[in-house]
């Protein structure tokens, strides 16, 4: 399997996810996104288009903690995102995994952000 199909595969499927999640002011949209270094989290409402929550792992308090984009830094990204999301007034969210497939770090960054008390 080349790179290019992997690519345009994984593009179809966010395309299939966001027809169908839309982030509102009641739940959210709760994006993740991981690159090669580093992970990326925020909460969308799609309605009015406002970013209401961002925390990446380039975040100052975050980066002293050396977070890499494998399991243990999904972890502590959505315990921490769960935290700052908490502060902010959000419980209920709805999950875009990004077209990533729901295994290995995206599923332990959202049982890290259920643990930490998102609803999802």
């Amino acid at each position: 399997m080349n790179t290019v199909h992997k690519a345009v595969m994984r593009q179809k499927r966010r395309w299939r996810i966001r027809k169908k999640v839309a982030g509102t002011s009641v739940r959210p949209r709760l994006c993740v996104t991981f690159t090669a270094k580093h992970i990326y989290a925020q909460a969308i409402n799609d309605d009015t288009g406002v970013t209401l929550v961002f925390l990446g792992t380039l975040d100052p308090e975050l980066r002293r903690q050396k977070l890499a984009a494998n399991l243990a830094g999904a972890k502590a990204l959505g315990l921490a995102f769960a935290t700052k999301a908490k502060a902010a007034g959000l419980g209920p969210v709805v999950f875009d995994r990004a077209g990533a497939l729901y295994h290995g770090k995206v599923k332990t960054f959202a049982d890290a952000a259920r643990e930490g008390g998102l609803q999802f």
